[in-house]
């Protein structure tokens, strides 16, 4: 349960203090066709499955210079200018009797230099998607900045303005004021099949545009390390630190992906890489260019994946679809009557093949409009219909259990339902319950007390907690005294006192 995922995934930013370099992600190998054989042409196939498979390398494209020469003007270099976030403790001076040792009496009275404090400058990448000067770009490029210029092919720097940006889904939108600018079409990222060839292009490692080719690999992926709203296009199309925030582009020089993750042990490239789709792209960018900000709707639901032994189990056809784990009282989802148990088998007339996918469609629909939800309960199916409820900007995209970071309460901890699986999987006895810790925020008070990922949290304050509703009534009536909570750890219960927020 403690294994370094941080180490595995790159987001497409790297800090140093001195200097932020921003990551790109998506890697592999490029597409080479056939290997070079002397004598290749004396063999013969005698399998009709192997021919057309044979006509089609033969006719297959060998160049993507016309493509690169439309997409190259629009895919800009990001470069983000920001305070280094130190703390004070990392720039401790030594006391007067240090000074005095060294330089005298002389000292006296004097008060040493105040260091200067560094400055962070991250480089990354950004699209140009309209004539009128907005570029998309990942958050994590720009995040903390208080300076963003772009330097573009044509040589030209200019300062750029951040019009909005959104955390949740790694995005932000700039704008430039100037003219003769190139902007990308935004292709239709639904429309992308696996084995689509794609160009990734960017500013590798700060050594100027370049252009990677591969193909999709895998569509709908969620690296699921931190919280935030993913559908990620997965590419093996070679890309390094900086390429963060550039184009993954198809064969017709369309818009399909902004590349924003990799997966790697070895913080390289390895061929797995992530962009986030142009569909939700688009959406997050009208959002932030009509009103600086991402409204999304929310269900009020906790789920899980459907297992095979869960279809079985249900009836289903299918594994598909999210089981509710439980129901938020008072939510959109309560009083459209959805029940713990139900499997959600489609929204709003699009399917649910699992959590991601649901979640997704939730926070694409806006807040007060009426869907339709399809659940599977007791064999048979039923549609209810949701007026969805708006999400709060201060709750996390998976709608974990941590009060609002300003609440004096919050432990640092995001919590999940237990559940048979889950606890098998903990190796706690089958009748436990309680709330699963998913995540610990290493400067909150629980990480201080010992609270590890994978703990069961049963009793807060003697009293047994079943759902996040109770966890946080109980630690807003613990008020300013010590928590006492009762902790199942590998199948070892053991109390665990967490200190008051002002302690």
């Amino acid at each position: 349960m403690n294994a370094p995922r941080i180490s595995l995934r790159q987001r497409a930013g790297y800090i140093g203090l001195g200097v932020l370099v921003t990551t790109m992600l998506v890697t592999g190998a490029a597409w080479r066709g056939t290997a070079a054989d002397p004598q290749a042409s004396a063999v013969r196939t005698t399998s009709a499955v192997t021919t057309p498979i044979t006509h089609a390398i033969a006719g297959a494209r060998d160049s993507y210079a016309d493509v690169v020469k439309v997409v190259a003007p629009a895919v800009v270099t990001v470069r983000a200018d920001g305070k280094a976030k130190v703390s004070p403790t990392d720039f401790q001076l030594p006391n007067d009797d240090f000074f005095r040792r060294f330089f005298g009496d002389q000292f006296e009275g004097r008060q040493p230099r105040q260091p200067r404090m560094p400055r962070q400058h991250a480089v990354g990448s950004g699209v140009i998607v309209s004539g009128d000067g907005y570029i998309l770009t990942n958050n994590h490029v720009i995040d903390g900045a208080d300076e963003v210029k772009v330097d573009l092919t044509d040589g030209r720097t200019l300062s750029a303005k951040v019009v909005g940006t959104d955390k949740p889904s790694d995005l932000a939108l700039l704008k430039v004021n100037d003219s003769n600018l190139h902007p990308l079409a935004l292709g239709n990222s639904d429309a992308v099949g696996v084995g689509d060839v794609v160009l990734a292009v960017g500013n590798p490692l700060n050594l100027g545009q370049t252009v990677t080719m591969g193909i999709i690999s895998a569509k709908g992926r969620s690296t699921r390390v931190g919280d935030g709203y993913e559908d990620f296009l997965q590419t093996d199309a070679p890309i390094n630190h900086g390429n963060s925030g550039g184009a993954l582009v198809n064969t017709k020089g369309e818009l399909v992906g902004i590349n924003s993750q990799i997966l790697s042990p070895s913080d390289g490239n390895i061929g797995i890489g992530f962009a986030i789709p142009a569909n939700m792209a688009r959406h997050v960018m009208d959002e932030l260019r009509t009103s600086g900000k991402v409204t999304r709707a929310r269900l009020g639901v906790y789920v899980q994946p459907v297992t095979s032994e869960m279809a079985a189990s249900l009836g289903l056809k299918q594994v598909n679809g999210a089981i509710v784990s439980q129901v938020e009282s008072g939510s959109a989802a309560e009083r459209a009557g959805i029940k713990q148990g139900d499997v959600i088998l489609s929204f709003n007339g699009q399917p649910v093949h699992d959590t991601n996918t649901l979640r997704n469609r939730v926070a694409d629909t806006k807040p007060g409009t009426n869907a339709n939800v399809v659940i599977m309960r007791d064999g048979s199916e039923k549609t209810l219909t949701v007026k969805l409820d708006e999400a709060q900007a201060n709750r996390t995209a998976r709608d974990d259990g941590e009060p609002d970071a300003g609440d004096k309460s919050a432990l640092g901890v995001s919590v999940a339902p237990l559940t048979p699986e889950l606890a098998a999987q903990l190796r706690t006895p089958k009748n436990a319950h309680g709330l699963v810790v998913r995540d610990v925020n290493p400067d909150g008070r629980a990480a201080d007390a010992g609270i590890q990922t994978g703990d069961v949290i049963e009793q807060v304050n003697r009293q047994p907690v079943q759902s996040v509703d109770d966890l946080k009534a109980a630690l807003r009536r613990s008020g300013d005294k010590p928590v006492l909570l009762l902790v199942n750890r590998q199948g070892n219960e053991t109390f665990i006192t967490v200190k008051p927020a002002n302690g």
